[in-house]
């Protein structure tokens, strides 16, 4: 199974366009410690020929031209993404669904409350539903995505429920403390060949570890999980907003709460930050911050880094 990364950070990607934290001045700058990131979204495929796309950043085009193996071959118009599966509805996740819209045939998956919030945006109609099947899926059951043609890629997933939050743009305040939050509005998966072998958990938002995922996770060959923030304040102490990490339904790196304590003893094999934002020093390859994450076992994702369990 192959796992390519098209973009490892979090919305705004790294530099952000409108941020001057010491992370992005540095990364404007061409230091090579400091290397550019675009928004979070990996691709997935069992033979290297056909793609299921996990989640579509905003910078989804640029992404797709950075990578070679994901460039039209052997027709005028082409390309070898044959599905998408969007885990929430975050604009970093989703927007980049309106960058397919040229007459590409590819399948979209979603919980039926996501399916349910780009229905009610009719800019997602540029997606011709002749070319571009909607297909629900269910918490808790594993599925064999297909492409347009219902052929199957020969991966299997199960999607399930994670702590987090409804996406921003969709928050009620008079909805309590959740916001309105639903089990659907933030989905983990489970990704493994059809074939045989190892997979992997894609876990790029999650607020909390509670036992029965630790236990879930325990012994995996591979986990890319939700790295957003270093500290849970981390925001707020460099002027770049108002949220907490777990205000924004995201679960630190550090501390005794944090997700590099909660991982430790679980025996994950191979555990890869992703969906990591601009403030996060991790980002910078010389920091302390850094150097702890990796002595902990943790990798930090570059865009293109490629994987297999």
């Amino acid at each position: 199974m192959h796992i390519l990364v098209l973009g490892s950070a979090a919305g705004g990607g790294f530099p952000q366009w409108n941020c001057a934290c010491d992370g992005c001045r540095r990364a404007r700058s061409g230091d090579p410690a400091a290397r550019p990131r675009t928004q979070s979204s990996i691709a997935v495929s069992a033979d290297g020929k056909r793609w299921l796309l996990l989640n579509a950043s905003p910078d989804l085009g640029a992404q797709l031209l950075a990578q070679p193996r994901l460039h039209p071959k052997g027709m005028v118009r082409g390309n070898p993404i044959a599905a998408a599966l969007l885990t929430n509805a975050d604009i970093d996740h989703a927007a980049g669904l309106l960058t397919l819209r040229e007459s590409h045939p590819f399948a979209v998956y979603a919980t039926p409350r996501v399916l349910g919030v780009l229905a009610a945006n009719s800019v997602f109609n540029v997606l011709n539903p002749a070319l571009v099947e909607r297909r629900p899926l269910t918490l808790g059951v594993p599925f064999r995505p297909a492409d347009a043609n219902g052929k199957p890629l020969g991966l299997e997933v199960e999607a399930f429920a994670v702590p987090g939050k409804v996406a921003l743009y969709l928050e009620d305040a008079g909805a309590g403390p959740g916001f309105g939050s639903q089990p659907e509005d933030t989905v983990a998966l489970h990704v493994t060949p059809t074939d045989g072998g190892e997979g992997f958990f894609y876990i790029p938002g999650c607020a909390a570890l509670p036992g029965w995922l630790a236990d879930r996770l325990r012994g995996a060959a591979l986990v890319l999980f939700d790295g957003t923030t270093w500290t849970d304040d981390e925001m707020i102490r460099t002027g770049t907003g108002s949220k907490t990490a777990a205000r924004m339904g995201h679960m630190a790196m550090s501390g005794p709460a944090g997700s590099i304590a909660a991982f430790d003893g679980l025996g994950v094999r191979r555990k890869v930050f992703i969906h990591i934002n601009n403030t996060n020093p991790v980002l910078l390859e010389d920091t302390p911050e850094r150097r702890a994450a990796e002595a902990a076992g943790w990798c930090i994702a570059h865009d293109g880094l490629e994987l297999t369990p």
